[in-house]
């Protein structure tokens, strides 16, 4: 137990962290000092009393220690000589001079200070047992110096003159080549007796040790002798083959045994290498068959079977990399934030497989690389775009001529380590052919159950995929394979809000584009009012790249204004100026026509680029019962059609409209722009109430929009991509959705700002629809039963909206 003097006689000095090295009380020493704090604590102790606390760091990678990283006890030493020799480090003389310990760090900048307390060594009686302790040390350090070490003999000399414990132990220690840790051991130790008791037990497993390490060389050189005689048979052998004029593969065989047998590779894999070692060496040197072998004994030693780089495991230095590159996507940092605190916990977990899925432009790919900087891993990127064939993934037999490995093990081989973060980008694009599914060769890429031993076609050797951390990219999940998807952790990305593409643009975008264009910031500069222009009336899409094309556009322009204007100082970017530099403007802000209108509903629609707004038009006519619909509508959305218009059918009494209406009525179903292919149930509820007012002729509210599949019994269920119909619905001024009640649990993944501008009702039958888009039924007709549940629910969305 540590006896220390009263806090009193504790004193402030500056400290000196070390790396790798202890200092010891009445040790003598010079070391190199690099660190600008180190430096500055040096200078302050030269310009006092050339006294300072050293200390070693417990970790020897940390650059900046802090009070954590420090042992509690060091030495308080006497700086004797400075010397300069470089323009950055100085080489310091010191003389140990007592141990101490440091009760606190007062200051860390510009130089570490602490307050150091002296501690007093325990008093101890002189005895046999200390004399025969002494005798022990001296005794195995001079077999220590003997057998394996070469010290200078005044070392020896000093040793065997020293007859106090404590003395000794410190000098013994300070003269042995063992781990700082040992010695810090040695040091932490107060009591003189017990402290030569631990350097005998150091000193004892370290002769073992060196005895041990000894015995190993002596059998290497034995080897060596043997392989020594070998190597001169094979250089005889090969000058009379090159005196023959003969080409011997035999050296070329050799140099890539060896570099097989330094491999750290499953046994099964290193036999079936040598073997065709073996096979090469019998070949002629210039074959086909032995270039075929070559370039695939090439190809397998130059993957990194043993080759891994370090992980960063830091999670709030990981959070700010994250933060930094990319604003929001608070759900992907999380999720990543996740796995390297498991990886912290535990080095034997698996890399999960992370699907990201969203529209263009949202920052999928890259974010995978901020991804990468932040776990410190290498990043490769793999379009998977357009790939047909299976042997782009799995390889191609190494027998074909021009064959290659897939592009997983090219990808592994590209990177030079077995740990890198490959991005599998576009996976939802990849085709069929006659050559095979690409995607079913990738359920043993992407699932950690298999992956461990991959079988790539030209490889032909079981490779460890399981510490790779793969990200796929798409942007329509519904393209990517049921067991594939199944294998995968999919996120889903929504677009940006306005306000998100204002942040954006202001604090990545524009920095970006200046830089890209050589721009100072000063000689051009973007209203915010102009921002939110831009935004506006010149850009409509999910991600932010026409945002960011537009802005280089502008810098373009303004580019050249600077190189031919002599007198150019500054630029602005304003409103009043913004069609001069873009043109008119390309889109113009419609609250879908700002009037309530008999036949036009407001339904809602998700493609793999975001959400849109889905006008359904349905005019009724004088006729003989026909039906038609127009607007590249699929099957899907015709059968829904139908199935809305049987449903009105059914209540055509309740709803005040004429049940023959079906015999000399013509209905005319219409979705505008009609060149783009529509398909899908979800606006099965729309196209219903457009009916219903067509026939009534009855207004829609235009500030209503609506989306939900509806059955002949007027049940309204539950449709996908809420996300991206809800971002539609705000960026068009919606002020109300009608939504399926089974897509309550959606409304959790729907931005704040959306819900805070937007109300979400959520329905059960298209009963509780009709009245709230068609306000004239309830002056119709009296409340029936089924309606008045309305206000409770609308109540029960406002609740669930807060």
């Amino acid at each position: 137990m540590s006896k220390h003097i009263e806090s009193p006689n504790a004193r402030t000095m500056p400290v000196l962290a070390v790396r790798g090295l202890v200092v010891f009380p009445g040790v003598i020493l010079q070391f190199d000092v690099g660190r600008k704090k180190s430096i500055l604590a040096v200078k302050q102790a030269l310009e006092t009393d050339r006294l300072l606390f050293i200390v070693t760091q417990t970790d020897l990678s940390e650059s900046e220690p802090v009070a954590e990283d420090l042992y509690k006890i060091g030495v308080i030493a006497k700086v004797r000589q400075v010397v300069h020799t470089s323009e950055e480090g100085i080489k310091v003389h010191v003389e140990g001079l007592s141990r101490a310990e440091i009760m606190s760090v007062i200051q860390s900048e510009p130089y570490l200070v602490g307050s150091i307390e002296p501690c007093v060594e325990p008093a101890f009686r002189e005895s046999v047992k200390t004399e025969a302790l002494n005798r022990i040390a001296q005794e195995k350090f001079e077999e220590y110096i003997r057998w394996f070490r070469q010290v200078p003999p005044d070392i020896l000399l000093s040793v065997m003159q020293q007859k106090d414990c404590g003395k000794l132990a410190d000098f013994i220690a300070s003269n042995i080549g063992v781990d700082f840790e040992q010695k810090q051991v040695v040091l932490d130790e107060l009591h003189p007796v017990r402290r030569l008791m631990k350097l005998n037990a150091i000193l004892t497993d370290e002769i073992r040790v060196l005895t041990l390490e000894r015995e190993i060389t002596q059998k290497a050189q034995e080897q060596m002798d043997e392989n020594q005689r070998n190597y001169m048979l094979r250089e005889q052998m090969r000058v009379i083959a090159n005196e023959l004029g003969e080409e011997d593969p035999q050296e070329e065989s050799d140099r890539m045994r060896e570099k097989i047998q330094s491999l750290n590779m499953p046994e099964s894999a290193k036999e079936k290498l040598l073997k065709d070692c073996d096979r090469l060496a019998k070949m002629p040197y210039g074959s086909h068959e032995g270039s075929v072998m070559r370039v695939y004994l090439e190809t397998c030693l130059e993957l990194p079977w043993n080759t891994s780089s370090t992980e960063k495991l830091d999670i709030a230095k990981a959070q700010r990399i994250l933060d930094r590159d990319h604003y929001g996507m608070q759900k992907v940092k999380d999720r990543f934030l996740e796995i390297l605190a498991v990886r912290k916990l535990s080095d034997r977990a698996t890399g999960q497989i992370i699907c990201l899925v969203g529209p263009p432009g949202v920052g999928k790919t890259s974010i995978a690389r901020s991804i990468a900087e932040a776990t410190g891993r290498k990043y490769v990127r793999v379009s998977l775009g357009g790939v047909r064939d299976e042997a782009d993934i799995m390889g191609h037999r190494k027998t074909y001529v021009g064959s290659m490995p897939g592009r997983i093990m090219a990808a592994v081989k590209q990177s030079g380590v077995n740990n890198p973060l490959i991005l599998l980008d576009e996976i939802d694009k990849l085709g069929q052919s006659f050559k095979g599914d690409p995607s079913a060769s990738l359920l043993e890429v992407l699932d950690p159950e298999q992956n461990s031993a991959f079988h790539d076609h030209y490889i032909d050797l079981p490779f460890d995929l399981s510490r790779v951390l793969f990200i796929t990219t798409a942007n329509d999940a519904s393209a990517i394979p049921g067991p594939l998807y199944d294998r995968m952790d999919v996120i889903q990305l929504g677009s940006y809000t306005h306000d998100e593409k204002y942040h954006i643009a202001t604090k990545y975008l524009i920095p970006k584009q200046l830089k890209k264009h050589g721009i100072k910031a000063s000689q051009l500069k973007f209203n915010p009012t102009a921002l939110h222009a831009i935004i506006e009336n010149y850009t409509r899409e999910a991600g932010v790249r026409t945002l960011e094309r537009t802005i280089g556009s502008i810098c373009r322009k303004v580019a050249r204004k600077i190189v031919t204007e002599e007198n150019f100082k500054t630029y602005s970017v304003k409103t009043t100026n913004l069609e001069e530099l873009l043109g008119p403007k390309k889109f113009t802000k419609e609250n879908t026509d700002k009037v309530d209108e008999i036949g036009l509903v407001n339904g809602l629609a998700w493609t793999s680029v975001g959400g849109e707004l889905l006008p359904i038009e349905v005019a009724v006519m004088d006729g003989t019962g026909k039906i038609q619909l127009t607007g590249s509508l699929g099957d899907v959305m015709k059968e829904s059609a139908n199935a809305a218009l049987t449903c009105i059918r059914s209540r055509a009494k309740t709803l005040g409209i004429d049940p023959t209406f079906y015999t000399n009525k013509d209905i005319h179903i219409h979705a505008p722009e009609g060149a783009v292919p529509k398909d899908g149930p979800s606006a099965g509820i729309a196209m219903a109430t457009a009916i219903t007012s067509a026939l009534l002729k009855k207004p829609i509210l235009h500030t209503i929009a609506m989306t939900g599949e509806i059955t002949l019994q007027g049940r309204v269920l539950p449709i996908c991509g809420l996300l991206e119909k809800s971002m539609a619905a705000y960026r068009n001024g919606i002020k109300t959705v009608l939504i399926p009640h089974g897509n309550i649990a959606d409304l959790a993944e729907v931005d704040q700002v959306v819900k805070d501008n937007v109300e979400f009702i959520p329905v059960r039958k298209i009963d509780e629809v009709l009245p709230t888009a068609i306000p004239a039924l309830l002056e119709m007709q009296e409340p029936s039963a089924e309606n008045k549940r309305i206000p409770d629910t609308q109540c029960a969305a406002s609740a669930l909206r807060q």
